[in-house]
């Protein structure tokens, strides 16, 4: 966990905080555009124990830092309780947040409103989704894999691998059937 000695020396920080459960590529893509903006983008994901995950927040954990292990202004945490409370700790003043579709905004402005409730000086960024991760989210990707369709090219190869092994599916690919069959 971050403590705010720690990361004064950051600069401009940003706070990406969920669930990532799993980490997409519509995700990364946020994380990436955001370093343009920021010199560091804390991925802060969610221990959320009211919540049902696929995946153990150590597992998320791990997943995102070798994800994110040759991206040094990208810094992997995870935190419970209120976000205001986590950013508190650090030395951020945006919590950051993509946006997919319309529909994505009228939740999100709510919990940006309330965040600013609870703490004036924070700020959220909302960036939308970049054209190719668009209709991506966590929940589809987890649908498909459980029914053994295949999520490549929207998730890493680490993440393919280990809803793989979730759901138990083979780990190679089979023959498509195709018209020429």
């Amino acid at each position: 966990m971050l403590t705010k000695g720690e990361d004064n020396h950051m600069g401009k920080v940003a706070i990406y905080p969920g669930s990532f459960d799993p980490l997409t590529y519509g995700h990364i893509d946020i994380v990436e555009r955001a370093l343009e903006i920021f010199d560091k983008v804390i991925l802060a994901i969610a221990n959320n124990s009211e919540k049902s995950s696929l995946f153990t927040i150590e597992e998320r954990l791990e997943m995102a830092k070798t994800i994110f292990q040759d991206t040094p202004n990208v810094i992997v945490d995870c935190f419970k309780g209120l976000l205001v409370d986590y950013v508190a700790k650090t030395n951020a003043k945006v919590i950051l947040r993509g946006l997919r579709a319309t529909s994505d905004f009228e939740y999100e402005f709510h919990m940006a409103s309330m965040n600013r409730s609870l703490n004036p000086q924070l700020d959220t960024l909302f960036m939308m989704t970049s054209k190719d991760y668009f209709f991506v989210s966590s929940r589809t990707i987890k649908e498909v894999a459980g029914l053994g369709g295949s999520v490549d090219g929207l998730v890493p190869d680490l993440v393919v691998r280990r809803l793989k092994e979730k759901f138990k599916l083979p780990v190679t690919k089979k023959k498509q059937i195709g018209w020429d069959d």
